[in-house]
């Protein structure tokens, strides 16, 4: 058993959907990632098994991503009713198989991260402006009040 994370099934569900009307996937959000097994990548994806897991084997034999850092056990209870040890990737393996993956849903995740990531760096970037903006006001009415 290599030095996976095992995280208890106590994680909030997210909806990942491409469009209204269209492919829905309930991720888990644990640990400030999302977190989705090898069924809900392929559903994402539009792609089969086979190929989604020949991606991760390839992001992980070329060391493009820590095995320890991007897959973890959780415990799943099955249709059976039995309890499997499944294994989760986190966001950054999601992101690393969608940017290999030549799909139609692959694309349509692709554009919905990319605005995802805008859009937080640009509220960063005005909250930066916003603080860089008060401090130099407030330096300079120490300046003048002191001067």
């Amino acid at each position: 058993m290599y030095g996976q994370k095992s995280i208890k099934n106590r994680g909030e569900i997210i909806i990942y959907q491409d469009k209204p009307g269209e492919t829905a996937v309930d991720v888990r959000l644990e640990e400030d990632t999302i977190w989705a097994n090898l069924n809900q990548i392929t559903q994402i994806f539009d792609r089969d098994k086979s190929v989604i897991s020949r991606h991760i084997s390839n992001i992980l034999k070329e060391k493009e991503l820590d095995k320890n850092s991007v897959v973890a056990k959780i415990a799943t209870t099955a249709m059976d009713q039995k309890v499997y040890q499944v294994d989760f990737y986190n966001l950054d393996m999601i992101i690393s198989i969608g940017y290999r993956v030549n799909s139609k849903k692959a694309t349509q995740f692709r554009i919905w991260a990319t605005n995802i990531l805008k859009k937080y760096l640009t509220q960063a970037s005005d909250r930066f402006r916003a603080v860089f903006y008060f401090r130099n006001k407030t330096e300079n009415l120490t300046l003048t009040e002191c001067g």
